[in-house]
């Protein structure tokens, strides 16, 4: 009897520590371009989306241009979720790998104050406050609203060759 409490003590022990994420893991994570979230608010008229997308940064302001990043971003790789007056739009790039296909086209795109710029229309006046602006434990988590130019953004990756068009055939 003493032999199986003394296994089931050492298994409840062994299990989480080999599950467990180290101390470096959870950074990438945290500081990755995944970690975000975003809802759909609406479709806007002439091709553009309106969102609500959260970003991260030590400063309010870092949050705010990671903000306008995440919302892009979703845009091409992640996708819109639905909501009661939109449906999901599924991403832009259905690639995969795509991020990693043309990594050094995606990282002059999102370099600050990059390309990616010319597909945000940010409609949150001034900096986010209340439940829009939270303090985390490295920084600020911060949300905004935006409008996405979708179309235009689906364009400019096509003229890119960055993705296909339907005209491309398959």
């Amino acid at each position: 009897m003493n032999r199986i409490i003394t296994f089931l003590l050492v298994l409840l022990i062994s299990v989480p520590v080999a599950f467990s994420q180290s101390r470096k893991e959870r950074k990438a994570l945290f500081e990755s371009m995944q970690n975000f979230e975003v809802e759909t608010i609406k479709v806007g008229t002439d091709g553009t989306k309106f969102i609500k997308v959260w970003g991260y940064g030590r400063k309010v302001d870092d949050a705010i241009v990671q903000a306008k990043k995440n919302a892009v971003y979703a845009c091409i790789f992640r996708g819109l979720p639905a909501n009661t007056e939109a449906n999901a739009t599924p991403p832009l790039c259905t690639d995969p790998n795509g991020y990693m296909n043309n990594q050094e086209y995606f990282d002059n795109f999102f370099e600050t104050a990059g390309p990616y710029i010319d597909f945000v229309n940010v409609t949150t006046d001034g900096v986010p406050s209340g439940e829009d602006r939270l303090k985390v434990k490295k920084g600020y988590k911060v949300a905004l609203y935006v409008q996405v130019m979708h179309e235009n953004l689906k364009r400019k990756l096509q003229a890119d060759r960055i993705i296909k068009s339907l005209s491309s055939g398959f």
